[in-house]
């Protein structure tokens, strides 16, 4: 196989991945795994699919979550070009602006919960979290209350990768493997997560007792001592928790009475993914503020954002001094205006409506009619296009397979086989595909599951008790 292109000439496709292995660090990938094999080079993608070595991919986890209106529009190429033309590049320091950052800053105002009006621009996730951070130091520094340092996150939580939003994970390894950061001021509450931890508690009774999880960790701590709780309002890197409706609630409430700022990380969730354009609207609760990236732009170009209430926006400006932060792209003009065209599409094709009326309520219903009978299966949990297989060893006690067993894995590995990428955590299977999935696609993830989870079960089976 060759690939040629102006860029790089002719290559074949040895000798590309060869240079990736010699000289690229992978995220997320342990050394050997390149060592002993080169890396999957995909080379194109349109709609749902994916291409790498002539293997054509549904792509049913929308690559990380992020691809909410699907692969190769035209549209958002033909936009970047257009802006890269006019304006390749201007920084928005020091009151300097840009057409897009303007107008996008204006789009996601009016699109937002009402009491949300001010947001800051940067390029990923991690950033934007780290922005909130930040905000929220400040906001306490100008009311007066700067013990007010402790943030609280919970278990099976995932907020970035920086060595601060690291700190916020569910995963600790990941801020346990480089340090740098003084982890006292970092709180954990209980993870709304009923399959694992409900026992004999229905869903809604769970959702108080993890609400109350979070007020519990702030009397311990001392409310005067406590800055923020923030929590993804479906959690989804570890497994897609999708909360009780009693849980969101219930936390505002609790966040409200001591003072507490509530920060919801819809990096993934935000524009549409759960079938509103904020979880916020799904689980009925209002946040401080709000950080979005994914969706904002379905991953074409990086950008990210940090959105604040009015009220919060009002402290932070009552302060005289620079607001000493910023990134070099920040509010870049290309990436906004790609943004800006995503969230058009997003609107003009009813794309969101569909995930709530039409596509999440099938994808639940086609899952749960394959899958919620089979041996192997202890909960199907679904949020919009956001879903989860949770894999079970008893159906009954709710045991989980030892993670060194790689049971997910297996069954990811086994749909890849047949054409569909999934994403394996843990003892849970993830997917999170494109809003312009189809039902005929959505069967066919359905089917190739089933078809999965099966040779699974069969090679379990066939093992010596």
């Amino acid at each position: 196989m060759t690939i040629q292109t102006d860029l790089m000439g002719s290559l074949t496709m040895e000798q590309l991945q060869e240079f990736d292995r010699s000289h690229h660090i992978h995220s997320f990938t342990a050394p050997e795994a390149l060592r002993m094999a080169p890396p999957f080079l995909i080379d194109s993608a349109e709609g749902v699919y994916v291409t790498g070595q002539n293997i054509r991919l549904m792509d049913a986890m929308a690559g990380l979550g992020c691809v909410n209106i699907g692969y190769g529009r035209q549209e958002l190429a033909d936009t970047a070009a257009q802006v890269m033309k006019e304006l390749s590049y201007y920084h928005s320091f020091a009151a300097v602006t840009n057409p897009y950052a303007a107008a996008l800053s204006r789009k996601i105002a009016s699109l937002a919960p009402p009491t949300m009006n001010k947001t800051f621009i940067s390029n990923s996730g991690s950033e934007a979290v780290e922005t909130a951070l930040k905000l929220v130091a400040l906001y306490w520094k100008n009311k007066g209350e700067p013990n007010r340092r402790a943030i609280i996150t919970r278990e099976y939580a995932y907020h970035g990768s920086t060595i601060a939003t690291a700190a916020l994970n569910g995963n600790v390894d990941m801020a346990n493997q480089f340090g740098f950061i003084d982890t006292t001021t970092i709180l954990r509450a209980k993870a709304p997560y009923w399959y694992r931890e409900g026992g004999d508690l229905t869903p809604e009774e769970f959702g108080i007792v993890a609400a109350q999880s979070v007020e519990e960790t702030i009397l311990n701590a001392g409310p005067e001592n406590v800055a923020a709780f923030i929590g993804e309002p479906v959690q989804g890197t570890m497994g897609i928790i999708v909360p009780p409706a009693s849980y969101w609630p219930e936390v505002e409430r609790i966040c409200r009475k001591y003072g507490v700022l509530l920060i919801a990380d819809e990096v993934v969730s935000g524009f549409g993914r759960t079938g509103n354009w904020f979880g916020q609207e799904t689980f009925g609760f209002s946040a401080d503020i709000m950080t979005l990236a994914k969706g904002l732009s379905s991953s074409y170009l990086p950008v990210s954002a940090t959105v604040i209430s009015d009220d919060v926006a009002a402290v932070i400006e009552s302060g005289s001094s620079l607001f000493q932060h910023g990134f070099t792209t920040s509010g870049h003009p290309v990436t906004c205006a790609v943004a800006l065209k995503n969230i058009m599409l997003l609107e003009e094709e009813k794309l969101v409506d569909s995930v709530r009326e039409d596509k999440g309520p099938y994808l639940e219903a086609m899952l749960k009619r394959a899958l919620v009978d089979h041996p192997l299966v202890g909960e199907i949990r679904v949020s919009g296009l956001m879903a989860a297989i949770e894999i079970t060893k008893n159906k009954e006690t709710r045991e989980q397979y030892p993670l060194e067993m790689a049971i997910c894995d297996h069954v990811g590995q086994g749909a890849l086989m047949r054409g569909l990428i999934v994403r394996p955590v843990g003892n849970v299977v993830v997917m999170c595909p494109p809003f312009i999935v189809s039902r005929a696609e959505i069967d066919f993830i359905c089917s190739t599951l089933l078809d999965a989870c099966d040779d699974v079960k069969t090679a379990l089976n066939a093992q010596p008790s």
